[in-house]
């Protein structure tokens, strides 16, 4: 695998690290290319919160644009380690054909589970933010939290690795313009209600940026349906809110992955039918914005 410096210099964002700084990032990188050039099932795997949805959703778009073989599985249940769901893997992703799972902000303490995808003869690569237990599965694991890892921002959400992911693919692939997903990106950021330090902040400015020009239909169907005129933090903020309500419910979930519909669709006419009926669906949310 080799990465020329022009491709780098294509894909970078201004002030950001190196995606390869991270832990496990050559790794993932080599097996993400077997399985998109051999055309093997790839499954993504994300939590139903806005900051998964918009992860899920920036790594189907680009594995779809390499025509990679890629379908995606958002969870009803998530423990409070943000594990993978053993049942999920047996009685779903087993009878897809997947051949590699890549979790996108879940799955770092998930021993038990990544030995069962072994068994049934399935790679997994985790993409997580969250505190790493002692003992970690045995797979490849981007985290800039785990032991090891040069990468100092240690912030990053589960979209902003995601993202890092992408920047990696974009190099092997000559992908020119991979910065536009940071519209996208800093949807997801926007919607942890964090604190934005470090490569965040340049994330969501640099997002704001390219939301004026977006060519994803489903943020250009939403910005429509809200009549957004100026796009700042708080307008940013109140559209974030109003996409997938906090709340745990079956309904959500089923939400979340109309969402991930709504980022990925081709339609403008069906970006708008999906941004009207998560509006309905969301009417009376409450708004927070630190």
């Amino acid at each position: 695998m080799e990465i020329q410096e022009r491709n780098m210099q294509h894909s970078r964002v201004s002030d950001a690290q190196d995606p390869f700084l991270l832990k496990g990032m050559k790794e993932a990188l080599r097996r993400i290319i077997k399985a998109v050039n051999e055309r093997e099932k790839i499954v993504i795997y994300g939590y139903y919160d806005l900051d998964g949805i918009t992860a899920v959703s920036l790594l189907l778009l680009v594995l779809k644009y390499l025509n990679a073989d890629v379908e995606y599985v958002v969870p009803e249940d998530m423990d409070e380690d943000f594990g993978i769901d053993s049942d999920i893997i047996k009685n779903h992703v087993k009878f897809l054909g997947a051949k590699l799972i890549i979790t996108v902000g879940c799955g770092v303490n998930s021993v038990s589970q990544v030995e069962l995808c072994k068994n049934l003869g399935i790679d997994v690569i985790i993409t997580d933010y969250h505190k790493c237990s002692k003992v970690l599965p045995e797979t490849l694991i981007i985290n800039p939290n785990q032991e090891g890892c040069k990468y100092t921002f240690k912030d990053l959400t589960a979209v902003g690795i995601a993202f890092k992911l992408a920047q990696s693919i974009s190099m092997y692939y000559q992908m020119k313009c991979i910065s536009k997903y940071l519209d996208l990106v800093m949807i997801g950021i926007i919607s942890r209600n964090i604190s934005l330090t470090g490569e965040n902040k340049i994330m969501v400015s640099q997002g704001m940026y390219h939301l004026n020009y977006t060519n994803n239909y489903g943020l250009k169907a939403l910005i429509k349906i809200h009549n957004i005129v100026n796009i700042n933090k708080e307008s940013i903020c109140k559209l974030a809110y109003n996409i997938v309500p906090v709340s745990k419910s079956r309904r959500n979930v089923d939400n979340a992955r109309i969402a991930v519909e709504l980022f990925t669709t081709a339609s403008m006419d069906r970006a708008e039918q999906i941004a009207k009926y998560l509006k309905n669906e969301t009417k009376g949310n409450e708004l927070c914005i630190s």
